[in-house]
């Protein structure tokens, strides 16, 4: 569609723009951050997204995940993702796969993309992902949420970075605990692909060894160097 990335244009080079195309994204999990990955990803136009998620909608995602309306009730996730890229840029190929990330299937997801954006919701699957990223070496761009809070980090092969971040599974309960919101999942996730276009244009100061932290009740933005 004529004029469809006319607003890309002065922050990105008409060839940064077009190689945009060429470039391959999985994104694991597709509900709360992962329905707005998918979403930005898509709208600057990368050509090839992988929606992976194993889950259905229910009411309780209604608040806050972008892909879940009243009409979407169990319904699978990931083969939502692809219908709503349809409507919104028919460029872009979204390949759903309707399963959750384990240490038997995580490899072959994975492979032969460019970058993999963690969009997932307990500490032992995020640890999975950074293992397999590292052995393919690929990107990992994680992004995590809870109530007010949220933080991103960009692990390039060899960081070790959710090691650091999650030592154990101590803090598996704090999504479940402080809850989500509808506002602290866009904002993660666009900071997330933020990173992730930075790290495929190979553009400006990326988090790496670096957690982000966001706390929006008080507004306050820290960076930890790890």
């Amino acid at each position: 569609m004529k004029d469809r990335y006319h607003r890309n244009m002065n922050m990105l080079s008409p060839e940064e723009n077009e190689s945009l195309r060429s470039f391959r994204i999985c994104v694991i999990g597709c509900g709360g951050l992962g329905g707005y990955v998918i979403e930005l990803l898509g709208r600057l136009g990368i050509g090839i997204i992988t929606a992976v998620d194993g889950d259905v909608f229910e009411p309780t995602n209604l608040n806050r995940q972008l892909f879940s309306t009243e009409e979407e009730m169990g319904k699978s996730k990931a083969f939502a993702a692809e219908e709503r890229m349809k409507k919104v840029n028919s460029e872009v190929t979204v390949h759903p796969i309707r399963v959750f990330v384990t240490e038997e299937n995580c490899a072959e997801i994975i492979k032969d993309h460019d970058l993999v954006v963690d969009a997932l919701d307990n500490m032992a699957a995020r640890r999975l992902l950074e293992v397999h990223c590292e052995k393919q070496r690929l990107p990992l761009i994680h992004g995590a949420i809870a109530g007010w809070y949220g933080q991103v980090s960009t692990i390039l092969p060899g960081d070790g970075t959710l090691q650091k971040i999650y030592p154990s599974d101590e803090n598996k309960g704090a999504e479940a605990e402080l809850g989500n919101p509808s506002f602290s999942p866009a904002l993660v996730a666009s900071i997330q692909v933020a990173e992730a276009l930075k790290v495929l244009l190979h553009r400006g100061e990326i988090l790496q060894n670096k957690l982000l932290t966001i706390d929006l009740l008080n507004q306050e933005y820290e960076i930890f160097e790890l």
